[in-house]
C-alpha cells in the first residue's frame, strides 16, 4: 500500500484533549449588525485559527449570542473535518453558551435552540467534550480573530447597512453582551 492510500486524521501525542478557544463579537452587541467569530484549535501537533462571519450582516441572527454559538460550533465543525475524534476541551467567555452546553442554563430565546442543538449534537461526536468558561482575559487570541474578522466584514457591511444603523457601525468594538439576543 501507498502512502497516498494511507489514511489521515489528526491525532495528539499521548492521546491529550485538543483545547479550542472560542469568541463571537457583534457590532452593535444585540445587533441586528455584523456579528463575527474567531477561535483557536490547540493540542499537541496542532495548531489553527480561524474566523469569519457569523451571520448575514444586519439580519436577524445578527447577534453577540448567534455569534458564540457559531464560534464554537465552527471549531467544532472544523476539528470533526480534520477527522478527530478524542476529547476536547472546548474554552470561551460566554457565560451563556457555556453555561447553556453544561446544562446550568435553559436555552430560553427560540431562535437560539437550533444553534444550541447542533453545537450538542457536534460535541457527541467526540470522545469527551469539556465545557470552560473564562474571563475575557484569559481568551485574548479568540477575541482578537472575531474582531479581526469584525473590521474585514465591515467596509462591505457599510454599504448594507441601513440609515438608522450606519451610524453605530463607528462605535467602539464591544463583544459583550451575556444576556440572550
Amino acid at each position: 500500500m501507498g502512502d497516498d492510500a494511507l489514511p489521515r486524521g489528526v491525532a495528539t501525542v499521548g492521546g491529550g484533549a485538543v483545547r479550542v478557544h472560542f469568541d463571537g463579537a457583534c457590532q452593535p452587541p444585540k445587533g441586528p449588525g455584523i456579528a463575527t467569530y474567531g477561535y483557536t484549535l490547540e493540542g499537541e501537533g496542532l495548531y489553527e485559527e480561524g474566523r469569519g462571519l457569523a451571520a448575514p450582516p444586519f439580519s436577524e441572527r445578527s447577534t453577540n449570542n448567534v455569534a458564540e454559538y457559531v464560534a464554537a460550533t465552527s471549531a467544532l465543525e472544523r476539528l470533526r473535518a480534520l477527522g478527530f475524534r478524542g476529547p476536547v476541551v472546548v474554552i470561551g467567555d460566554s457565560q451563556l453558551v457555556i453555561r447553556q452546553m453544561q446544562g446550568e442554563y435553559q436555552v430560553r430565546t427560540e431562535h437560539l435552540h437550533a444553534y444550541h442543538e447542533w453545537l450538542a449534537r457536534l460535541a457527541r461526536e467526540f470522545a469527551r467534550v469539556d465545557w470552560e468558561w473564562v474571563p475575557r482575559t484569559e481568551n485574548v487570541r479568540a477575541d482578537e480573530l472575531s474582531k479581526l474578522a469584525l473590521e474585514e466584514a465591515r467596509p462591505r457591511a457599510r454599504r448594507l447597512a441601513p440609515e438608522t444603523v450606519a451610524p453605530r457601525l463607528d462605535e467602539s468594538l464591544d463583544g459583550g453582551n451575556e444576556g440572550e439576543a
